[in-house]
């Protein structure tokens, strides 16, 4: 196992640990409504973007149980996306993580309410950890930060945007505008909401900045990459699901070599941007390299 496997599954255990913690098996709602909830939000998955916040937080020197919280909150607005890109009215899913998607198991209306839930409780989670904080002001930011990478500029705007490609030949710059948003917006607040809950000042924020766009777009080319190369028992989704949606992808513009090359070249841009940052960025760095490798290995 290499380090970074070891790394990943240290904070991933830390990460699963706090979000059963905040849901748990017998609070005083709804049982089907929490099983809905913990079904996804505990049902696996690699947990890319809390890890990020935690080893941002890392990479300039902060403390990550303080990120934390920041951590998890990210980690249920992810999941109520993927619930609701999964329902009939969107992508039409019925296969995520390698069993049955949400909607299926527990019927649509029910799988909706889970994703509401879960964008609820993460804003919850993150007004009472603002609260708490002696520097309230830096947490006040992080909040505005996932808020607006969630909503209409970021991840909802990119969907919307997503939808409306559907069927249609984009152009590369409607295919970036999408990718950016629906997942890049995410992966570069996690890369920044943890630098900055670390402590990081403007002159680290930056090249962590670019970092976090860098490597936001290249996840996205890379799963575009499997789900057009890869077998369901890799992906965890059923095989080829983007062509058969006529969704915008950058392989389906640019062709598999071109958008490989495209992604290679933003991961060198990526560790490009953290060459002046000291040996605690290493996690980022291999993160980086694992984003892209795991489509793009030679």
């Amino acid at each position: 196992m290499s380090a970074l496997d070891l790394y990943m599954r240290r904070q991933r255990e830390r990460i699963d640990a706090a979000l059963d913690q905040h849901f748990p098996v017998d609070p005083p709602h709804p049982h089907r409504l929490v099983e809905a909830v913990r079904y996804s939000l505990l049902g696996g998955g690699k947990r890319v973007r809390p890890i990020l916040v935690l080893a941002s937080c890392e990479a300039v020197g902060g403390d990550t149980e303080r990120a934390l919280p920041y951590a998890c909150a990210i980690e249920m607005i992810h999941t109520y996306s993927l619930i609701h890109d999964d329902l009939p009215a969107m992508d039409d899913d019925t296969m995520r993580r390698g069993r049955e998607t949400s909607h299926v198991v527990f019927g649509e209306a029910l799988a909706i309410l889970a994703g509401d839930a879960l964008l609820t409780e993460a804003f919850n989670l993150l007004a009472h950890t603002a609260a708490r904080d002696p520097e309230p002001d830096r947490s006040w930011r992080a909040v505005r930060e996932i808020a607006e990478a969630a909503g209409m500029r970021g991840m909802v705007g990119g969907q919307a945007a997503d939808i409306a490609a559907q069927g249609i030949t984009p152009a590369l710059a409607m295919v970036e505008f999408i990718h950016v948003r629906k997942t890049g917006a995410l992966l570069l607040a996690a890369v920044r909401v943890g630098a900055g809950i670390g402590g990081a000042d403007d002159a680290l924020l930056r090249p962590l900045t670019r970092y976090g766009e860098c490597i936001g777009l290249a996840f996205q080319i890379a799963d575009d990459i499997l789900d057009a190369e890869a077998p369901s028992a890799v992906t965890g989704k059923p095989e080829g699901r983007d062509t058969q949606l006529h969704k915008a992808t950058f392989p389906a513009v640019l062709g598999l070599p071109a958008a490989k090359q495209r992604a290679r070249e933003l991961l060198e841009q990526a560790l490009d941007a953290l060459r002046e940052l000291d040996g605690r960025a290493g996690p980022l760095r291999d993160l980086a390299r694992w984003v892209v490798a795991r489509a793009c290995e030679p």
